[in-house]
This record gives C-alpha cells, sequence and structure tokens, in this order.
C-alpha cells in the first residue's frame, strides 16, 4: 500500500470510529509503529486530524471533508466567487480548440458560460453534469472520460479514461482543487481523482487553476500539480494582497 493510500485509509477509519489507536492501526495496515506515527503525524501537520497520546481522533475539518465530497452541497459553496472566476477564465477559450473540464463545482460554473456561447469546441470531461450541461450545445463536441461512478460524487474517477486523453491535443486543461498551497501545490481529497488529473496536467498543453480565494494556504491528502506546472492562476477580488504576491512570483496571476 502506497503512503497516501495508508494516509487516505486512516482518515476513512477516523470517519467510521471517530478516534484510533497506533496499535489498531498497525494491525490493520501491517505497518509498524513508526510508520504510523509518522502518517498521524503528518496528517495531524496538516489539520487533517488531532493527534492525541497512542493516536488520534477526527476533526471539525474532516466533518467538512465528509460534506464536500458530496457535490450537490459543494456547488453551492462560494457560488458567487466562483462565477466571478469562470468570467475571468471564459475568455481564454477560442474558437477550434480542444479543452479539459475536470469534475470540479468551478469548472462546472465555466460550463455554463461555454453551454450558452457560440464556441465551436471540443471538450473532454470527468465531470457528468458537465457532460450533460454541454452536449445540449449542438456546437460543441463533447467527450466523457470513461472510469468510475460513486455515489453523490460528480466525478468519473480512475485512470480507465486516460487513453482517451492521449488520443487527442489538449490545448488547456481548466481545473480545480480542494486547496492550494505554496509547498504543496493543487490538492485533493480523492486518490482515485487526484491520479487522473495529473495525467491531465501531464497532458495538456496548458494548464489553467480555478481557485477560489478560501482554497489559499491549505492542504489536502494528495497533490495533483505544482506551482511550476500551471500557466494561469485564477481566483476572485477577495485575495489577499499578500496572498497573491506569494503566489504571483511563481506563476501568471488572473483575478
Amino acid at each position: 500500500m502506497y503512503t497516501n493510500q495508508r494516509r487516505e485509509k486512516i482518515l476513512v477509519l477516523l470517519q467510521e470510529r471517530e478516534s484510533v489507536s497506533v496499535n489498531d492501526l498497525t494491525d490493520l495496515l501491517a505497518v509498524s509503529k513508526a510508520t504510523i506515527r509518522s502518517d498521524l503525524n503528518y496528517l495531524s501537520d496538516n489539520n487533517m486530524l488531532i493527534r492525541t497520546h497512542g493516536g488520534a481522533t477526527r476533526t471539525k475539518e474532516d466533518e467538512t471533508i465528509k460534506i464536500d465530497k458530496n457535490y450537490d452541497i459543494r456547488k453551492q459553496k462560494n457560488i458567487e466567487k466562483k462565477a466571478e472566476i469562470a468570467n475571468i477564465a471564459f475568455p481564454l477559450i477560442a474558437n477550434g480548440e480542444c479543452i479539459v473540464l475536470d469534475a470540479s463545482s468551478t469548472c462546472y460554473e465555466l460550463a455554463k458560460l461555454i453551454s450558452q456561447s457560440d464556441l465551436r469546441i471540443t471538450v473532454l470531461t470527468n465531470g457528468l453534469r458537465t457532460a450533460s450541461l454541454l452536449k445540449e450545445n449542438l456546437n460543441l463536441t463533447v467527450v466523457l472520460i470513461g472510469g468510475v461512478v460513486k455515489g453523490s460524487s460528480n466525478a468519473v474517477e480512475g485512470t480507465l479514461g486516460i487513453e482517451i486523453l492521449k488520443k487527442v491535443n489538449i490545448d488547456t486543461l481548466f481545473t480545480s482543487a480542494y486547496a492550494i498551497s505554496a509547498t504543496e501545490g493543487l490538492s485533493d481529497f480523492n486518490l482515485y481523482e487526484v491520479e487522473l488529473k495529473k495525467r491531465m496536467v501531464e497532458l495538456a498543453s496548458q494548464t489553467v487553476a480555478l481557485i477560489d480565494s478560501s482554497k489559499f494556504e491549505k492542504k489536502s491528502i494528495a497533490t495533483f500539480a505544482t506551482l511550476s506546472q500551471l500557466n494561469t492562476l485564477i481566483t476572485d477580488s477577495e485575495i489577499q494582497d499578500g496572498v497573491k504576491k506569494h503566489y504571483s512570483s511563481v506563476v501568471k496571476f488572473l483575478e
């Protein structure tokens, strides 16, 4: 089991039990106590759990992550900021291009603008709602990236659809994230979706990150893109000047 998979398993167990011990995790995950302590310390440092003597308990933020996995709830959060970001991103798209939209609620706001436009483009997406919306515009060629669909998620997960990405020349990937930090880059809580996003970033000619101001200087469990892999970073007008200046030194920053 990879490190990230093991750490996600610990978080899943915390959802079920509210607390876990080093001894229990050692038995369940078949690794040493030193490895478990290292995992718990890492997750604690990133505010994903509360470290206790002999184990850990879940955080209030962990409850927030659980809620955020429900797409219908997540898409209503910071809706004005997401719409603002989409309006900034839309002019970056030109006729004849092939773009990728991930399954994020921010990219769904961009999809709304595309669906109402006269653009003639090809759109690849792993977002079920995004594909359903865009297919109604006959000017658009919409390709749904295949994979696994689970529960209340809007995302098609996994790497089964990577071969589709390899068959086309992708001009621009538009992507969002659960969190962004200067050290960890763009990160998310779903390891299976993260793996697909990593390949999207690798295969696209350029990557545009759509990140609302509430997500800056935070971390999630797995990184799918470093700041150096981004061509453009778009956020809303509520971003703090100090944060903007810090990121502007690494990537082209639009607001």
